[in-house]
């Protein structure tokens, strides 16, 4: 279940893994009250509109699997909640004598909360499905909620063989033109949904939600961007959260410039980790000390600049591609890091059909050459959205040579990930603050000390922000800690969930 950790990353054009991609329509009116499940309260919002969707009752269908399905309807402008509506998708785990809803979230932003819940026996333990209602959505523009649509699959493919690292002015203009014309295409294909998939409204949407489900307070569990999402609803609702676990922390103080220097500084050491752990296996294929060992995968993205190689499908198999096969093996030390000392293994003999087809899993591209959903397009059209920062190219070219210094193998490619932000066709309407949640139950936040995609020290400066939090740390590998191998941190967060307390200051180490 890998996949499902793999979250929060603006590679180049803001590109991440996720799941889903059904498109559902545009609705012209707020809803009114139907079937089924009835609201924990009927509400008066002082506004008669969102009354309305407050007042919303699911109707449930079955969806297979032990699921069911409903669709929810929230204002696509809540300072005009009288006007366009769209729709949310949602599925359900339900248990006998729940003790209320537990929704989750994987990150991204782009990653569909639908397929999360649907992988429930993988991402939660059998203590929390057998307590809660399992409850998983797709946020506003993503997946089969109503969807933020850009790029044509084979567009897709152009910016993600693109060297993300240029080496000249030929490369830069090529990244400048693919950059600006996916903005425009954001704007053309979702010209009013795409200036609307900020974080602050999607978490105005779980409050709807949470109502709908007949909660009185919300039970959340949020990895990587999904803990941003967290946390900014415990901001504007705190006193509507109940029990909240945040793992892989989204630091809300910083720029998507600061996210991504933090970024590469974890990848790097994550690359490192991975090396130096390699030499332990008898699979490993590097040779030499841990310095030479790395030596030999820079040197084999370098040839793939100078020389890329044609795959069997016709693709050529490009530097960047290959970075980026390399980078999401190393979210997951258990299940990320044995498959890449094998993709490793195929490439030094020149077949790069494996590594392939792990950047093809992370990119979410189907073995037909179509994208199975739309995170590629709505990663970017969140951040752009929740920060203001605009890095001009040459405060990139600056950016680049600073961040050399601190991460030499990621540093180029995360620097020139943000130049979608730079020609983004909708101001933002947020900007990087620090958040107390004043008023909340006591947060749980978790931290990974070698998390490559969120770093330690994001979970650390979240917890100091909470008025009411408690730090968990796991001593460990890997993006996120929450059902990925440590029965300590397991034990930690369902306890927390049961009771609602966690001791301060508790580290857990790796393995069971």
């Amino acid at each position: 279940m890998r996949k499902y950790a793999i979250v929060f990353l603006a590679v180049s054009l803001g590109f991440v893994l996720a799941a889903a991609g059904k498109a559902t329509e545009h609705r012209a009116n707020p809803p009114s009250a139907a079937h089924q499940t009835q609201p924990a309260v009927m509400v008066s919002t002082g506004s008669v509109a969102l009354d309305g969707y407050y007042n919303q009752v699911l109707k449930w269908t079955d969806c297979k699997g032990g699921f069911d399905c409903s669709t929810l309807q929230v204002p696509l402008d809540y300072k005009h909640p009288n006007g366009e509506s769209i729709s949310l998708s949602i599925v359900r785990l339900k248990t006998k004598n729940p003790v209320g809803s537990l929704l989750l979230n994987p990150g991204g932003p782009g990653g569909s909360g639908v397929d999360y819940a649907r992988a429930a026996n993988y991402v939660v333990s059998q203590n929390l499905i057998s307590n809660y209602d399992i409850v998983g959505f797709d946020p506003r523009g993503v997946g089969r909620s109503t969807p933020v649509h850009c790029l044509t699959d084979a567009q897709t493919d152009r910016i993600i063989a693109a060297d993300g690292s240029p080496d000249n002015q030929v490369e830069i203009n090529l990244l400048i033109t693919l950059n600006k014309s996916f903005a425009s295409a954001c704007q053309k294909q979702s010209p009013t949904l795409y200036r609307f998939v900020d974080t602050a409204s999607a978490a105005r949407d779980i409050d709807i939600l949470r109502n709908a489900l007949g909660d009185k307070k919300l039970n959340w569990l949020g990895k990587s961007y999904g803990t941003f999402l967290g946390a900014t609803y415990a901001e504007l609702f705190p006193t509507r959260v109940g029990r909240m676990v945040l793992d892989g922390v989204v630091d809300p103080t910083l720029s998507n410039t600061a996210l991504s220097r933090g970024q590469a500084i974890g990848f790097e050491d994550a690359l490192h980790r991975f090396v130096a752990d390699c030499y332990s296996h008898s699979d490993c294929p590097l040779t030499g000390s841990p310095k030479f060992g790395h030596q030999q995968i820079v040197n084999l993205l370098n040839s793939l600049d100078s020389n890329p190689v044609k795959l069997k499908d016709g693709r050529t198999f490009t530097q960047a591609m290959g970075l980026i096969g390399i980078l999401g093996s190393l979210y997951d030390k258990q299940y990320g890091w044995p498959q890449l000392r094998s993709d490793l293994s195929a490439a030094f003999t020149r077949s790069f059909e494996p590594l392939a087809r792990n950047l093809d899993r992370y990119t979410s591209r189907g073995p037909d050459g179509k994208y199975e959903d739309n995170a590629n397009d709505a990663i970017a059209a969140v951040n752009c959205l929740d920060r203001p920062d605009r890095p001009s190219v040459q405060q990139t070219l600056s950016l680049v040579k600073q961040w050399r210094k601190v991460a030499p193998f990621f540093g180029d490619y995360l620097a020139w990930s943000n130049l979608s932000c730079t020609y983004w066709k909708a101001p933002a309407t947020d900007k990087p603050h620090a958040i107390s949640a004043s008023g909340s139950p006591m947060i749980l936040v978790v931290g990974t000390l070698h998390d490559p995609a969120t770093p330690y020290a994001w979970a650390k400066s979240l917890n100091k922000q909470l008025r009411d939090s408690t730090l968990l740390t796991f001593d460990g590998d890997g993006h996120t800690a929450y059902m990925q191998g440590s029965a300590c941190v397991d034990k930690v967060v369902d306890a927390y969930f049961t009771t609602g307390q966690a001791k301060p200051g508790i580290v857990c180490h790796d393995g069971p």
